[in-house]
């Protein structure tokens, strides 16, 4: 006979992924009032009065009124009722996100064994229909479709600019999590919550259980981060008030101020809060004026969350089909692309000069390689770092368009009191 519980969750005592994700999930639970107990057990099979085939399709919550829930709905029942998972319960409430997440779990309830490393689960990555695909890109994919659509809802072009990123940003997070679990990583429920909330790479090893501890950060690491964030501050809320007379230098100002606070500054920062905690995260600014070459700045120093995203999903997928330089030019023109969203629609005007602006990059980069460039230094040395400034900066105004800059940025300088 059970021992009185407020809430019960049932799961396969035979499955050792099972066995150890109820282990993760007892202490947290067991405060709130939950017990546990496998489904083979007599008196679950006796309440529960299942056929033998259906018992062990789902894990299942017994709650306190006497409702069984399973799969997805005891997921969003759990997430409810633990104040740290509130974030996945409200966007479980998002129209479309509560059969995204049934999808999900039936795909892995269906291959748990080969999560607890009895079998391959490389074998069986495309026997769900659309394999990890459908549930990974979806929701990128509606995220942004519906932010888009409404575009002329919103009051202010930086607000549109804001959603629009986060959702592209959170689709993303999604992808690369999704497409980890698909590979059998292990990544405890706190880890899963942390890399999708509180860090911005697009790398989730550092998150995953069998990752190397990071060494604790020096003072000297933490100081040069202080340093960074307050010298963004200073030019943020220092100097840009000081072109106010000239909505184009102020927003120029206000960019350059919010880069170096947000990528340079508290992103560092961050960083070294995990690396803290253990968690191998790296900045995702890698010294970009240190590059010698235009390759080197794009693949190893600038924004590495974006280049750990376009290599996982464009560039290796990519260049044995269509070669190198057909995969790096399809990597600038997405990277176009995204710039061309997040920056020409929020400010209605000049579309596709960020496109423009990032396929010159690649075109660059390809000379950069060709034979001619090697002759000629550009990969190298003072030269390919000359040669770096050049292509990045004097076609800056494609990227960041005076449309942009004067009626997205200067809008929201004057919000934040930039201005």
């Amino acid at each position: 006979m059970a021992a009185q519980k407020e809430h019960w969750l049932f799961y396969d005592g035979t499955c050792r992924f099972c066995i150890g994700m109820v282990e993760r999930w007892r202490r947290p639970l067991e405060q709130r009032g939950f017990g546990f107990a496998a489904l083979q057990e007599d008196w679950v099979r006796n309440q529960l009065d299942l056929p033998e085939p259906e018992l062990l399709q789902e894990m299942r919550v017994l709650s306190s009124s006497g409702r069984v829930r399973g799969a997805a709905d005891a997921l969003v029942f759990i997430w409810g009722r633990i104040w740290w998972c509130w974030p996945l319960w409200l966007i479980a409430q998002v129209p479309g996100v509560h059969w995204l997440l049934d999808q999900a779990y039936r795909w892995i309830a269906a291959r748990r064994n080969c999560m607890s490393g009895t079998c391959s689960i490389h074998a069986h990555s495309n026997t769900w229909p659309g394999g990890w695909t459908l549930v990974g890109w979806l929701p990128l994919a509606t995220l942004v479709t519906v932010t888009a659509c409404l575009r002329d809802d919103f009051a202010e072009s930086w607000l549109f600019m804001w959603v629009l990123g986060f959702a592209m940003f959170a689709g993303c997070k999604w992808l690369t999590l999704w497409k980890a679990w698909t590979r059998g990583a292990v990544i405890g429920l706190r880890g899963s919550l942390g890399y999708l909330f509180l860090w911005p790479g697009m790398k989730v090893r550092p998150f995953t259980d069998e990752a190397k501890r990071a060494a604790r950060p020096s003072g000297a690491e933490w100081l040069a981060a202080l340093l960074k964030t307050g010298f963004a501050c200073a030019i943020l809320w220092g100097v840009t008030p000081q072109a106010a007379g000239n909505p184009l230098l102020a927003g120029w100002c206000g960019m350059v101020g919010l880069v170096l606070l947000l990528h340079f500054g508290s992103f560092h920062l961050l960083a070294l809060a995990w690396q803290s905690v253990g968690v191998r995260a790296e900045p995702i600014m890698n010294a970009p004026t240190r590059a010698k070459s235009l390759s080197e700045f794009w693949s190893e120093r600038w924004n590495l969350a974006f280049n750990d995203l376009a290599h996982s999903f464009l560039f290796s997928p990519a260049y044995r089909r269509i070669g190198v330089t057909g995969a790096v030019l399809l990597v600038f023109l997405v990277s176009g692309l995204v710039h061309d969203a997040i920056i020409s629609l929020p400010a209605n005007a000049c579309y596709g000069l960020p496109t423009a602006y990032f396929l010159l990059q690649g075109v660059g980069v390809l000379f950069e390689r060709s034979s001619v460039g090697r002759r000629m230094g550009l990969g190298r040395g003072a030269v390919g770092w000359l040669y770096m400034a050049v292509c990045i900066l004097s076609p800056l105004p494609m990227l960041f368009h005076e449309p942009f800059v004067t009626g997205v940025i200067h809008p929201f300088l004057q919000v934040i009191g930039a201005l």
